[in-house]
Order: C-alpha cells, then sequence, then structure tokens
C-alpha cells in the first residue's frame, strides 16, 4: 500500500516541505525538518480512531511519525500534538475528505496516526517456562488468516489482560497490518506478541510446564465448562487453527488434549474469534480457591 501524501489542511506543525517551491512558501513558524525525515523510512502503519491512538500515545508514543485528525477531534488530540511538537514531527487538522484520504477510509473516527509498525520477536521457549512458573497461560493461533480476526482476538486479550499471544509461522498466518489495528482498538498496545517458528517442536518442549491443549470442531472432549481450563498443576497453553482447515495435523498431534466447545447443533461452529473470546475469558479471570 503506497505512503499516503501528506494532505493539505490547516496546520499546527506542518511536514516537511517536499520542493524547493514549498520550501518558499513555507510559514516562519515552520519546524525545522528533522535529520531522520530526510532519510528512508520503514512502511508506516495507518492506525485510525480515538482509542487505538490514544493507545499508542500512551504505551509508545515514539513509534507514532504523524498524526492527522478533523476539528472535531481537536479537544481530544492536545496532548498528542505536544509531545509530537516536542518530538519535532509533524501533526495537521485538516477536513474530511482529507482525513479518508490519509485513512484509505472514511471509517477512520475522526483522527490517523501513520506509526512505525512494532517488530514481532521470536517465541522463546526458555521464557515461556518462567512464564508458566508464574501461573500465566498461553493462546496460540496456527494459521489465523483474517487480519480482522487477530485484531478482534489482541482487542478480547487486551480487554481480559492476557499478557501475551502467540502466533506460528503457517504460511496463512496473520501478522500485524493495518486492518488487524483497525479492529484491535488498540490492544496491539497492552499485548505482547511472539511467533513461534516449528510450532509442533515449540510444543512439544512445552509439554513439561505447560497443559498443552488443541481445538478442533467434533473431536475430542466436549468442554461444557471452560472455567476447567484453567485447573490442575499447570498453566494451560491452548491452540485455534485456520479459520477454514483448523489446526494443521503436525500440530494436533504435538497437543496433549483435544477440546471442542459444544453447541446446539443449529450451527455447525464459532468464528475463531468468538471461540477465543470464551478461552480467553476463561484463561485470564482469577482461578477461585
Amino acid at each position: 500500500m503506497p505512503k499516503p501524501a501528506p494532505p493539505r489542511g490547516r496546520s499546527f506543525v506542518s511536514p516537511p516541505p517536499a520542493s524547493p517551491r514549498a520550501r518558499k512558501t513555507a510559514p516562519a513558524h515552520q519546524a525545522p525538518r528533522p535529520q531522520a525525515d530526510r532519510e528512508p523510512q520503514q512502511k508506516l502503519f495507518r492506525v485510525a480512531g480515538l482509542s487505538a491512538v490514544s493507545a499508542l500515545f500512551e504505551h509508545d508514543a515514539a513509534r507514532v511519525e504523524r498524526l492527522f485528525f478533523d476539528e472535531r477531534l481537536k479537544p481530544h488530540v492536545g496532548a498528542f500534538c505536544k509531545a509530537l511538537a516536542a518530538a519535532r514531527k509533524p501533526y495537521r487538522m485538516v477536513d474530511a475528505e482529507e482525513l479518508a484520504k490519509v485513512a484509505g477510509t472514511v471509517l477512520h473516527g475522526g483522527v490517523v496516526a501513520l506509526i512505525v509498525p512494532r517488530p514481532v520477536p521470536a517465541f522463546d521457549t526458555e521464557a515461556a517456562k518462567r512464564w508458566a512458573t508464574d501461573g500465566q497461560p498461553l493462546l496460540i493461533l496456527d494459521g489465523v488468516g483474517n487480519p480482522h480476526n487477530l485484531g478482534a482476538i489482541l482487542r478480547t486479550a487486551a480487554f481480559f489482560g492476557l499478557p501475551r499471544v502467540v502466533v506460528s509461522d503457517h504460511p496463512g498466518q496473520a501478522l500485524p497490518s493495518e486492518s488487524a489495528y483497525r479492529v484491535a482498538e488498540g490492544g496491539f498496545e497492552w499485548v505482547e506478541l511472539y511467533q513461534a517458528a516449528n510450532l509442533p517442536l515449540a510444543l512439544k518442549r512445552l509439554r513439561g510446564t505447560y497443559r498443552v491443549v488443541g481445538t478442533a470442531l467434533g473431536k475430542g472432549r466436549a468442554v461444557t465448562d471452560v472455567a476447567g481450563l484453567t485447573t490442575g498443576d499447570k498453566p494451560v497453553a491452548v491452540i485455534l487453527g485456520n479459520e477454514e482447515d483448523g489446526i494443521p495435523p503436525a500440530t494436533l498431534a504435538a497437543c496433549e488434549e483435544i477440546l471442542t466447545i459444544p453447541g446446539s447443533g443449529h450451527v455447525q461452529s464459532l468464528n475463531v474469534a468468538a471461540t477465543a473470546a470464551i478461552l480467553i475469558h476463561a484463561l485470564a479471570r482469577p482461578v477461585k480457591p
């Protein structure tokens, strides 16, 4: 997706000029163009909506490179603008048409931030063993391909306080993207995301410290009380698979248990994001003595 051009509009701090002609007509109060902005930059993500943008500034404001907003959001973004001015980064108030161009959609919520994507670190099974010692559960996604589902799962994890989610190196696995960020509503800022290479091997290494549980339609023991996932001597690592094909056979073989959430039978299955919400609620809530 091409990087959106800086829109026209009323400026509080103008973006760096793009041509000699622009430099001649730039207002006297314009901030000098930072050296870093003259160098090739990593592709930026567009993050829209006040909740998502607020989470960015609260958690990692340094990743925000530019900010655009419309007049109705002006009272809500003053602190963001102040932070960007201190970092010598541009922000602008623009009209609705220009903001839609920046966002690539009219569903922008009145504010759009351009950010440096956060890298997805490799999943470390040794670190996971330390998490297990603290009783921290894991949610693992193996081939969840729809970025909207990924965003919805991260939003749910952030809401219930699940600290981390692991994704596999499945070729169809969705990774952070603009559409995933839009659905997550700031969830990416509060949940650590890791990527596991060779997930079946990683699961076998986890089995000493985690109870490794896969989910599959119509297979294994039906779970009527998902709160039971938090019982036992070890925390649980639950795996969800691809929306169409489910968990790959090699991953399924590495699981100690295969669980199915039973329903009425009127429809065959739940959306993976809905399934994840049920499981996350069970995993993240405190276990009663």
